[in-house]
């Protein structure tokens, strides 16, 4: 299978991803709670408009609408015999855009957390999260993806198994993770911990990094933790478009396009090499962040100062590595990006 997003990373200093999707579909109707893969096949329209919106406006790069598209998520809407296939539409209506789009566009098969917590602290036993994955990895590779993207992810245990499903699915992956427990994920793995177990997967992925978790001051910290481990492997950064807040029922992000264009061009100076947005990134957003990824200069890699001053403040005083900063493992049932 050609690897598209090998031969991209070969010849581009940045690569720029896509922002939200759980935003712009609860903005296009979707209601909360309803389960947005099954719009794969009812809504074929909106979910194009997705994939759109975010080639329109500077993506090189966009995930599927399959995030909770896995056989465990989808039992709770009734629809777990049917992962493979709806996974299979989520790839098959990013291939159509893509191919459109008259320039090199990867399309990501966008895979989830089962939502299950693993032995031994729970159930799920490694042979069947490897089997939840692959069952999923193979709807995404019958679909057209270009590569599978593992995203959200808090446990090790669970990063593992995907990348094994994904050798199984012979495909190429990236994986992410959030750090959104005070600079740790919250199953307590620090952004040293991740490089360490990256490093030493059997099927390590083409690039990894964060996803979510807080604001985009505390994704940035956490890349920099990235980048003093000294891994060569491609680094990737999708922070939130700024904090959420409860607003009249709602949640809002308060990050402004000017904001997240400043989030895009330090990430890139923090040492990421895939930049995009998660929760609350629209598309005016990514219009900002790919201008300001064009006709802004490399700099040096910034202080944490410099990112505060910028972005906003940490949400926790440290960034989980240190000693003093111990983590309690929680559970919490994250349903998606948004």
């Amino acid at each position: 299978m050609s690897n598209a997003l090998s031969k991209m990373l070969t010849s581009r200093d940045w690569i720029m991803a896509d922002g939200a999707t759980g935003t712009n579909l609860f903005n296009m109707g979707l209601s909360s709670g309803d389960a947005p893969e099954l719009w794969n096949e009812q809504e074929p329209a909106k979910i194009k408009k997705l994939y759109s919106l975010a080639v329109d406006n500077g993506s090189d790069l966009f995930l599927t609408n399959s995030f909770g598209g896995n056989s465990a998520r989808l039992k709770l809407h009734d629809a777990g015999h049917r992962a493979r296939e709806l996974s299979r539409m989520a790839a098959e209506l990013g291939r159509d855009v893509a191919d459109a789009a008259g320039r090199d566009v990867i399309v990501a098969g966008s895979v989830g957390p089962t939502g299950e917590i693993m032995q031994p602290v729970g159930a799920l036993s490694h042979a069947d999260a490897v089997e939840i994955f692959h069952e999923q990895a193979e709807g995404l590779k019958e679909g057209g993806a270009d590569v599978l993207w593992l995203e959200t992810i808090s446990a090790p245990e669970e990063y593992r198994a995907a990348a094994e499903a994904f050798a199984l699915a012979d495909m190429p992956w990236v994986g992410t993770m959030s750090f959104d427990t005070a600079g740790r994920t919250m199953m307590g793995m620090t952004s040293q911990d991740m490089v360490q177990m990256v490093e030493s997967l059997p099927n390590p992925p083409l690039g990894y990094g964060a996803n979510c978790g807080t604001g985009a001051s505390d994704l940035l910290r956490t890349v920099l933790g990235f980048a003093a481990q000294g891994t060569e492997r491609p680094i990737v950064a999708k922070g939130n478009a700024g904090i959420p807040k409860y607003v009249d029922g709602h949640i809002h992000y308060d990050g402004t396009p000017e904001l997240m264009g400043e989030y895009a061009v330090m990430a890139r100076d923090c040492g990421a090499t895939i930049i995009g947005g998660c929760c609350g990134t629209m598309p005016e957003h990514l219009n900002a962040m790919r201008k300001a990824l064009e006709t802004r200069d490399r700099g040096p890699r910034p202080t944490l100062d410099q990112i505060t001053s910028v972005l906003g403040p940490f949400s926790s005083a440290g960034d989980g590595t240190g000693d003093d900063e111990p983590a309690t493992p929680a559970r919490r049932n994250r349903r998606r990006r948004s």
